[in-house]
C-alpha cells in the first residue's frame, strides 16, 4: 500500500484470536506510530489470562489495533479514544473490516476530556487500559489522572498499560498506581501499572 509522500504503508495484522491474520488498513502518515506486531505480541502475552471478557480502553488508539486485537483474543468491549478525526475514521474502517463494530465505540476526544468525563459521570471502569500517545507527548497529565481516581476509572484488578520510549522513563508510583513490570523492546518500553489496592 502506498501513501500520499509515494512510500509503502507498512502492514498492520491481527496476530491471533478470532480474527487472526486479517490485515488492517494503517495510518497514511510515517508520523504515526503503529504499535508494531512484535510488541502487541509481547504486550498480550503478557495480559492473556486478563483478556478473556475484558472491558478494555485503548486510550490514544490511532489505528485501533491493539484494541481490535483485544477484541480477537476475547475482550468483551473495546472504547477507542482518538482525538484526530483521521484516526477515529481509520478505527471505524478496521472495525467494519473485522465486523466488530457491536462490540466497540469510537469516541473522537482528547485523552485527558475523556478521562475527566468519564469520571464525572461514573458509569464505566476498565478492566485494561492502554495509553499509546506520541513519543514526544507529556505522559504524565494521563498518568496523574489515572492515578488520581483510580477506583473511578480502574477496575480493583485492572492494568493500566504505557507505551513509551526507552528513553523517556515513567514514575514507578502514579498517585493509587504502582508499576509492577517493565519490559523493553528496541525502543519501545511498556510499562504495566496496577492499582495499590490490588491483593
Amino acid at each position: 500500500m502506498i501513501n500520499q509522500e509515494g512510500n509503502a504503508r507498512k502492514t498492520v495484522r491481527i496476530i491471533a484470536g478470532k480474527y487472526r491474520s486479517r490485515n488492517l488498513r494503517s495510518p497514511a502518515s510515517f508520523r504515526i506510530r503503529p504499535t508494531s506486531d512484535r510488541l502487541r505480541e509481547t504486550l498480550f502475552n503478557v495480559i492473556a489470562p486478563r483478556i478473556d471478557r475484558a472491558n478494555f480502553l485503548d486510550l490514544c488508539a490511532g489505528s485501533g489495533a491493539v484494541g481490535i486485537e483485544a477484541l480477537s483474543r476475547g475482550a468483551a468491549h473495546v472504547t477507542f479514544v482518538d482525538r484526530a478525526r483521521a484516526m477515529q475514521k481509520l478505527i471505524k474502517t478496521n472495525l467494519d473490516l473485522v465486523q466488530v463494530k457491536a462490540r466497540a465505540k469510537v469516541v473522537g476526544a482528547d485523552a485527558s476530556v475523556f478521562l475527566h468525563r468519564a469520571i464525572m459521570h461514573n458509569d464505566e471502569i476498565w478492566d485494561i487500559v492502554f495509553f499509546d500517545p506520541p513519543y514526544d507527548s507529556d505522559y504524565e497529565p494521563i498518568l496523574k489522572i489515572i492515578g488520581a481516581y483510580t477506583q473511578e476509572l480502574l477496575s480493583p484488578v485492572g492494568l493500566l498499560i504505557a507505551e513509551h520510549h526507552h528513553k523517556k522513563p515513567l514514575n514507578e508510583d502514579i498517585g493509587g498506581i504502582r508499576r509492577i513490570r517493565l519490559l523493553k523492546q528496541g525502543d519501545s518500553v511498556l510499562s504495566f501499572y496496577q492499582p495499590l489496592t490490588f491483593n
